[in-house]
Formats: C-alpha cells, structure tokens, sequence
C-alpha cells in the first residue's frame, strides 16, 4: 500500500518536529473512532505548531460542539492568505481586486454524514500528510480542512458505537456493532440530512458554513462519504445527469482527477468504479453546489458507512477496516490537492470563465410581493448565498408564467422582487429559479424539481429580457401602540410568521380566535382565518401590554377596532368565530418512523413555530393516554406493528372525542383501506408481467422508472374555504415524492386534491405514475365523532426548504378543533 507504507515512513522522519495522529492520541488511526473533541485538539495542535497552517472557529452547532476551518499552505501563503482570499473573490465579480490569482484553491469537506466516520480520522492523516511530505505543493495551492461538518451526528454514531462493541471488536455482520440503531448517527441534531440542506440552508450547520464558502469560493469542493460495506471505492467523473450550466472545463477536470487518483489505486490494487449512480444535478449537495459555484465539486465515496465499524466481513469475504477506509480517502484527497497544484493557473482562467452569463436564457425573474413575509424569507435565502436582488418598477412585464405556464404579461409594483442572472451567482439564480431544469437521464439519485417560486408559493415571471429594477424598497416598521378602549385586536393569517405570532400568544395564556369566514370593519376587508383577540376573553389587567410585546417582537401588525360590529361578514360574537385554546401537540418517533420526516417536523416546532410539543416513542405508542394531547402528529414511516388494530382504535376515540390526528406521507397507508377509516388507495393500471418478463435485463431498471416519481411538482386545486386552507390560494403547487396515490375521501373533505387535468408542472414523473395522479387527494379531512383526522399525501415541509406547504401544517395543529377544551 504505497501511500500507507509512504504516511508510516514519513511520520518517523518528522516525528520530532510535529507528531502523527496517532502519536497525539495514543492510538493508531483506524483503531478507535476519534471523538470530535479530540480531533479538534488535534488540529488545533498542528496549527499551534506550524506557521504555515491556520485555525479558525466558524460555528457551532446545535449541541454547541465547534466547527473549524484548516487553511494549509506555505509560510508565505499563509501570511498572505487574505489577499489571496479577495484576488480569489474578484475573479467572480463579488469584489473587485487588481491582483490575479495564481493558487489553486481546494476544499476538503469531511463527514457530512456523522456515521460515514472513516472520512474524518481520514483529515487527520491528510493535514499530517500535507505539513510533512507534500509540502511542494503547498507553494501554489491552499488546502482548506473542515474535518467534520457534523459533530453532532459523528459523535452519536462514536458514542453508540464505543458502548456496544466487542473488545478489540467483531467482524461477523450480524454483530451488535454492525446494527446501528434508529435515528443512526447520519443526521444532525435534528436529524436534517446536511448532504441536502447545502443550497436550502436550513440549519445551523449549512448557514455556518456557507458563509465561509462564500467568503472563499474555492476551485475544487471535495465531499467525503461511505455506501455500503459491499461497495467498491467511487470517485470522479460524476454520473449523468449532467446539469445543462456545468462547463465543459468542469466535465474534463474531474476525468483529470479519476484518472490520477486511478493512477495510485491501481498500484494497489483497490477496486473502484467512476460514472455511476451519482449524478449533478440535483442543487443541494455538497458536489453540486459548489459545482454551480464555479468549483469542481465532487463526491468521494469508500465503502463502509454505519455498518462496518472497526472491522466487518464483506459479503464477498474480504475485511474491510477503519484503517484501510481512511487511507483510501485519506488517497483521494492528497490525489485530488497533488493534479490541482499541477494545474492551479488552469484552474483559475477557467474558473473565471464560468462566471460569465451571457448564455442564460433567462434574464431575470420577477416574483409578485403580495406577502411581505414570504418576501422576507426568500430574501433571507438569498443573502445567506449572497445572490443580488432588486425591486421592480411599476409597470408591466412579459415571459413564461410559473403558474400557467404559459408566456403572459404580470403586473409589477415597487415591492415586487427581481433577481437578474446578470450577477456574479447568475448561473445558481438560474439553477435556483429556472421553471424547469433541463433533463437528459431520468435515473437520477434524488428530486428533479426545486424551482424557489413554486417552493415559496410566488406568482413569478421568467423574462428573456432583463427587467427594469432599483435597489431600493421601502420597508416597513410595524409598531403597534396600546389602546386600552379597544374591543378586539385583529392580525392577518396568511404567512408562518403569523402562525408563530399565535403560539407566542398561546403561551403567554391569551386566548385568540379566528374568523371562519372574511369579513369587513372600519373599511377594511379581513380573509378567512384572521386571529381576532378580544378583550372579553383575556380579563387579564396587563392583556394589552403583553399583547404588544409580544405582536411588535414578532413584527405583527394588529389593528384595534372599538366594536364587534363588522361592516360585513359576522359580528365577533358569533358561533363562526372561533376560540383558538393553547393545543398540548405529541409527535411519534422512533421505530418505524422516517428519522428524517420526524426532524423535519421537530425542527420545524422548535426553531420555526416556536411551540413547545411532547415527544413520543414508537416503542411504547401503544400504551399512551392519548387523551392527555389535543394534537397527534405521525410523520412519513412504515408503521405495520405500531400502528396495530388495537393503536388504531385508541387513535379513533381520541379522535371522536375532538382531538387531531395528522397523517403525513407513507403513514398514511395505515389507514387506507381499513375498516373505520374513508381513505382508500387509488388502483394504478395493473402489470402485464408477461411483457415485463421479456424485457432484456439490461434495460429493466430503466424501464422501472416509468412507475416512480422523483420529487416532481404538481398544481393541485384548493377549498379556500376549509380552515386547513386558510391563507392559501386556491392553488398549490405540491412537491410529490412518489407515485402513491388515494382517492378523494368519500366520507371527508377534499381540502387539496389533483384533478381530471392534472399534469406536472416540472421534474421527472414515470408515464406509468403520472396517470394515477388525476382525481386523486392531496390534504383531507376525516371528521369522526367531534375531532379529525388529517390526511397529507405529500410532505409539506419537506426538507424545510418547500416554504409554501408550512402553514398548511399550522392549520392542522391551530385552527381544528382547537375551540374543544379535552
């Protein structure tokens, strides 16, 4: 093994300068997985030691474990590292610097996925590596290390691992080791995959990060992984499909690199395979990204993952070790800094290139402000990215239309947002907001459709021409002042911001109500769902001064009237406006639940939402008192022992005796077609299995894809008068994740559904699944007894990037049943 014989040689000769790994933690790699602390004292001691690397601080994440960034260079480099920062930076358009760029620039990001381990003992040996034998390189390149990008994961996956193994440890498969128990050490904190999360930003992690990246936009983006144990090493090129924006340059650069990290594996012997599975398309990953960044990004993957532990047998009789995974990347990534140096002013002339846009089609997208929150929180999204945006004239603008689909003309106002592709990050705008992405291979590895307007529910424009904008927009400062002869206070429903304004409410013990139907005061129009908080409800002496604290902390404007007398619509006293009481919500986890559903929605309640909500496990589901909650949640999974005749009995009293049962994805399927319940399953066309049998081997996986949806979007129709839908149009577009469909409820309300005419709108749909989607239901209502079951079909926060489908989920939880005290 050349570069292992190589690292063991090398760490003698410099030992008495800088120490090996595995002098500093006083074990061999590979023969311990290394806790993050340790790791961060191990690289906080090489730059402690050495002048030519530095150390920085960038984050923290949930579970307050650091985050770090390594920069390795030369002395020299070092010294100079942040005007090669900005000479870097200015070859984008971000800033503007008269020195030119000569280094090359590579990113090497480690265990984004915490029970991928291998990747970050892997760091480690390559900063070792770097600082002692490949310092000729380090003359014209800059090596940034983030050893481990999710502490949190790694060390649930090290802990559970160092508690349950044999001692030293045990090959055999079937091995306590080798089973990692539910939610595995994969995710973050809150069990968000971050390999998805890298254009989304939605947690802690990403945020951090991507606020280095784009301080430095490197060259090469390198993400470190593991598949399964069975699996050959794989490495650049990447699979099709290609997305249409990745340059040539970029396409021959990473068969450059497979062929020099070959060059070393084959000496050993290592199998590998390149071209296959792993695709760029997609926008969120950590190839990806920085691929639509100007970088060559790309994923390394070494077989292993959750499974392999310290040692375990393949199914092929080879052992596969923690020594052997992280010397193979350990290969990769000194490969991948070795033809990068050997490249570096190639590297920089092409990366420059890449920011040229002339080619885009689209010039500029223009996306309706009728929501100021929704505004907000894209604007959010793209300052994290650093993405320009303005503000359109008034006026009248022509292209493709998001909704119809059709080219149309739209109207614009000064609030309305306009983002040109003619920008330094054009070509991600036109990743991020292209109506559909250009598809050439429908066997992808994850969804096919992201585009931002359908995500964040704007009507929007794709204009070949670019729009007239300006820089600036009013904003406005919503002050609410205390007026102690009032009635009542209203606040709009139309925006999560206001769901989280009615929890703060809630827990500070002011009861709200909610109108069912619009209505008019004062000379002005109020739409179904407006909170309405009335003085004759909360007697308390300090209502109003609680009350404004907690509406102007929230940045909600609310309008005091001095009667329930509306001008049109129902007075404030009538059955129709309904008491909202503080909702007791439980969530199901565990077994059998999907970790990453299940993340989603708790992350959602506790840094969205803000509410407080009880966790439960599947393992003991059965034996809860359901009758403690107003609200039950059970995310996507596979529920066939949890959810037994018996469960499903106690969940049907809980439910007739008022309370909310919300059904979301795959869970749904265990209560279709079950007696009791309305749901049925939609019959697809039944297979010809004869004709099936004759398809050549070859082609039956891709003949398989005719049946499956891979994250496409669909419009569906929407009852704007049902309180599931209030602030809603009486559209949706809803991201659908496979080809699972159900009938619309017979015994219900068909809240949001897909009719006769229904088609996708973007993304790949399998002809054999997209005939099932017409006629079929979205979001329903199953009402039993005085409560409610909710039936989603489609993930409405899925990811927490698909922003239009959250307050759907508000609505669930506030607005049913929430007038029943239990």
């Amino acid at each position: 093994m050349f570069f292992f014989l190589t690292f063991f040689t090398v760490s003698s000769v410099f030992s008495q300068s800088i120490k090996s790994p595995s002098e500093f933690l006083g074990y061999e790699i590979g023969t311990r997985f290394t806790r993050h602390h340790k790791v961060v004292d191990y690289f906080k001691y090489v730059s402690n030691t050495l002048s030519n690397v530095k150390l920085d601080k960038y984050g923290e994440t949930n579970e307050h474990r650091p985050l770090y960034l390594a920069y390795i260079s030369s002395e020299e480099n070092i010294k100079n590292i942040e005007n090669i920062r900005k000479s870097n930076l200015s070859q984008t358009g971000i800033i503007e610097d008269k020195t030119k760029n000569k280094k090359a620039i590579i990113w090497l990001s480690y265990n984004v996925h915490g029970n991928e381990a291998s990747s970050t003992e892997a760091s480690m040996l390559t900063i070792y590596e770097l600082v002692t034998n490949k310092k000729p390189w380090l003359e014209n390149t800059v090596v940034i290390i983030d050893p481990c990008i999710n502490p949190d994961g790694r060390d649930r996956y090290v802990n559970w691992y160092n508690q349950v193994k044999s001692t030293p440890f045990n090959s055999m498969q079937d091995a306590k080791e080798h089973r990692e128990p539910w939610p595995s050490g994969r995710p973050n904190h809150y069990l968000f995959d971050l390999n998805r999360d890298w254009a989304w930003a939605t947690q802690i992690e990403s945020k951090q990060r991507i606020k280095m990246y784009n301080k430095w936009m490197p060259h090469v983006h390198v993400d470190f992984h593991e598949q399964g144990i069975n699996s050959p090493y794989y490495f650049a090129p990447a699979a099709e499909p290609f997305h249409e924006i990745i340059s040539d340059w970029q396409r021959s650069f990473q068969t450059q690199i497979g062929k020099n990290h070959a060059k070393y594996f084959d000496k050993e012997g290592w199998l590998y395979f390149t071209k296959e599975s792993f695709d760029l398309l997609y926008p969120s990953y950590g190839d990806t990204y920085p691929t639509f960044m100007g970088a060559i990004g790309m994923t390394y993957e070494q077989a292993g993952h959750g499974r392999a532990g310290l040692s375990i047998h393949t199914d092929e009789g080879e052992v596969l070790t923690l020594k052997a995974r992280a010397i193979h990347h350990m290969t990769t990534g000194l490969s991948t800094i070795e033809i990068s140096s050997k490249n570096a002013e190639k590297l920089n002339s092409e990366f420059r290139k890449f920011f040229d846009t002339k080619k885009v089609t689209y010039k500029s997208y223009v996306l309706k402000n009728e929501n100021d929150d929704k505004t907000n929180r894209l604007k959010k999204l793209l300052d994290t990215h650093e993405i320009e945006y303005e503000f359109a004239n008034k006026g009248t603008v022509k292209g493709y239309n998001f909704n119809s689909q059709k080219e149309e003309k739209m109207n614009t106002s000064n609030g309305d947002l306009v983002i040109h592709t003619n920008q330094p990050k054009g070509k991600m705008v036109k990743v991020l907001f292209e109506p559909k992405a250009k598809l050439v291979d429908s066997l992808t590895y994850d969804i096919t459709a992201w585009s931002l307007p359908y995500a964040h529910g704007f009507n929007a424009i794709a204009s070949k021409s670019k729009i007239s904008s300006t820089k600036n927009s009013s904003v406005k400062n919503n002050i609410n002042n205390i007026d102690k002869s009032a009635y009542a206070y209203i606040s709009k429903w139309n925006s999560l911001e206001d769901a989280t304004f009615l929890g703060a409410l809630l827990q500070q013990n002011i009861t709200p109500r909610f109108s069912s139907k619009s209505f008019s005061i004062n000379g002005k129009t109020y739409k179904s769902g407006s909170l309405i908080i009335l003085r004759n409800d909360n007697k308390n002496l300090n209502f109003d001064n609680k009350l404004i604290e907690i509406a102007n902390k929230n940045k909600r404007e609310i309008t005091a009237v001095s009667t329930g007398f509306v001008d049109a619509g129902l007075d404030f006293g009538s059955y129709s406006v309904k008491p909202i009481n503080k909702q007791k919500v439980a969530l199901l986890s565990g077994k059998g639940t999907s970790s990453l559903s299940f993340g989603e929605i708790w992350h959602f309640f506790e840094t969205e939402l803000k509410y407080p909500l009880t966790i439960l496990n599947s393992d003991y589901f059965s034996s809860v008192n359901f009758s403690k909650y107003d609200v039950i949640i059970i995310p996507n999974g596979y529920y066939s022992r949890v959810l037994n005749k018996k469960t499903l009995e106690k969940l049907t009293s809980f439910v007739s005796s008022g309370g909310t049962l919300i059904a979301i994805g795959n869970a749904l399927s265990s209560f279709a077609d079950k007696k009791g319940f309305s749901l049925k399953k939609k019959e697809g066309e039944k297979k010809d299995t004869t004709k099936s049998n004759l398809i050549p081997f070859a082609e039956q996986e891709r003949k398989n894809v005719a049946n499956l949806i891979t994250g496409a979007i669909f419009k569906s129709k929407v009852d704007v008068t049902h309180p599931l839908a209030f602030g809603y149009k009486n559209e949706y577009f809803s991201l659908k994740l496979s080809g699972s469909t159900y009938n619309y409820l017979n015994d219900g309300v068909n809240v949001a559904y897909f009719d006769k005419e229904t088609q996708n709108v973007s993304g790949y749909a399998g002809s054999k699944a997209i005939k099932n989607i017409p006629e079929s239901l979205l979001f329903g209502e199953e009402q039993k007894g005085s409560g409610s079951i909710i039936y989603m079909v489609d993930n409405p926060l899925f990811r927490s990037f698909w922003e239009n489908g959250k307050l759907f989920l508000a609505n669930a939880v506030f607005l049913l049943n929430s007038d029943k005290l239990k």
